[in-house]
């Protein structure tokens, strides 16, 4: 875990904290993860810091050995989990690919807040989560992953994000370090 600093301007990025997700078959439990978000979400909301709350509706179109991702056409698939507080100031983002900056205006929202720093959490780790801290990276955003409020459908992936990918990608915390450098 090594968080160094919080930038004044940090967006914190939610990945797919709504119905259809947390409610899919996780190697752990969604809510501790929705009841940090939220703590989080709270704390950047109070301290003046941008919420990106994100989810999705679609996945991508080729064909892979999994087969194609069917995502249900059930309006309450993809509404956010209510303890997450959506705010009016909050941007939302629907994506239809496993990250947050693919096909969606996420980047040029993020840059037109001058935001410099994303803070990423959510469901699943190694998929949308990994997703967006890689394309975050690539774009030239300082990244930080908040460990302990993030899910994934299969443990092993779930670890290998943790300890192989992530610190490559940016800084790792926990949501108490993270709530202490807000204050």
């Amino acid at each position: 875990m090594a968080l160094t600093q919080l930038d004044a301007n940090a967006a914190l990025i939610v990945i797919d904290l709504q119905h259809g997700i947390i409610n899919l078959p996780l190697a752990s439990a969604a809510d501790p993860v929705v009841e940090k978000a939220a703590k989080i979400a709270r704390a950047f909301r109070q301290s003046g810091r941008h919420v990106v709350l994100v989810n999705v509706d679609a996945g991508a179109p080729g064909r892979t050995d999994t087969g194609v991702a069917q995502v249900p056409h059930d309006a309450s698939f993809k509404e956010f989990d209510p303890r997450l507080e959506r705010a009016e100031t909050d941007h939302v983002v629907t994506k239809k690919r496993w990250g947050a900056f693919q096909t969606t205006d996420l980047d040029r929202w993020l840059r037109s807040v001058n935001v410099e720093q994303v803070v990423i959490l959510g469901i699943a780790t190694s998929i949308g989560c990994e997703s967006t801290a890689r394309f975050a990276s690539e774009l030239g955003y300082n990244v930080v992953l908040v460990t302990d409020a993030m899910a994934d459908l299969k443990a092993d992936a779930h670890e290998n994000s943790l300890k192989n990918i992530f610190p490559r990608l940016g800084e790792t915390t926990t949501t108490e370090e993270l709530l202490a450098k807000i204050g």
